[in-house]
């Protein structure tokens, strides 16, 4: 017999409580704090890869630079001894001459033009070959010295300049110190004109046929004018001496010479 106020189903409590909830609300999961943690996670690790990216850059930049900077601009350091060369060469002359070598006897051979002088090897064949092609057009070039050991360059120097009554200064304008001599290197010769001997050793034998050959020619024997007019080195103007400049050590050893200033003599 059923009572007033119940059904005739049987309660079920906790399909009461269950019953209560919207099925909506209660199938479907909540997807905000999933949705905002993702967001964090991708934000943190775009912001972690960007500051990787610039690590890495900048460590690269860092290697790098400094290299190419180094390569591309002249240190100071480098650029700084072109200067003082040219001011700093007086200090290595004596009276406008610079101290040379004295050539190895190995080095040295006698010239066929004259069994008395000595060149040396690379100097005496461009020699030979000069004289040879100069007398072919009918000019007598004549090798008048060439090799000269310090000790004799000291017995010219002083000797003479005492006979002539010349200071140290007046005659390094005419011959070098012993020591600094052309002559000592094995690569310099005085040449006169076979055809004219009274102008040797003489500023007159720029006349002569073997003068002007020698300027239209020398060079292509690797030979030059050691004393022009109006030299750097205020040395006086020598058409007879010439020198050798067709192997590195040569050149290396008389190109500095360019750099000098004209020396001055006391008056």
């Amino acid at each position: 017999m059923n009572k007033a106020g119940f059904s005739g189903k049987p309660q079920n409590s906790s399909n009461d409580f269950g019953d209560d909830i919207p099925v909506a609300v209660r199938d479907t999961p909540d997807a905000t704090p999933k949705i905002w943690l993702q967001t964090r996670i991708v934000l943190i690790g775009g912001v972690a890869g960007f500051v990787l990216l610039a690590l890495i850059s900048g460590f690269l930049f860092f290697v790098t630079a400094p290299k190419k900077t180094a390569d591309s601009q002249p240190s100071p350091t480098t650029s700084a001894p072109a200067t003082p060369a040219a001011s700093t060469n007086s200090s290595d002359t004596v009276l406008g001459h610079f101290p040379y070598p004295e050539a190895p006897e190995s080095e040295l051979v006698t010239i066929f033009a004259n069994r008395g002088i000595r060149m040396r090897k690379a100097a005496a064949q461009k020699f030979e070959e000069m004289v040879a092609a100069a007398r072919s057009a009918g000019v007598i070039l004549v090798p008048i010295s060439g090799f000269r050991s310090v000790k004799d360059q000291e017995q010219l120097f002083f000797a003479v300049g005492a006979q002539r009554n010349q200071t140290p200064a007046e005659r390094a304008a005419l011959s070098a110190p012993p020591g600094h001599s052309e002559h000592h290197t094995g690569y310099a010769v005085d040449i006169a004109d076979g055809a004219v001997p009274a102008t040797n050793l003489q500023t007159n034998f720029d006349h002569t046929k073997a003068y002007q050959w020698m300027q239209a020619n020398a060079a292509r024997f690797s030979f030059e004018m050691s004393f022009p007019k109006d030299n750097v080195q205020g040395v006086s103007y020598e058409p007879w001496h010439w020198r050798f400049v067709g192997d590195r050590n040569s050149l290396e050893m008389f190109y500095k010479a360019r750099n000098l200033k004209p020396a001055k003599l006391p008056q």
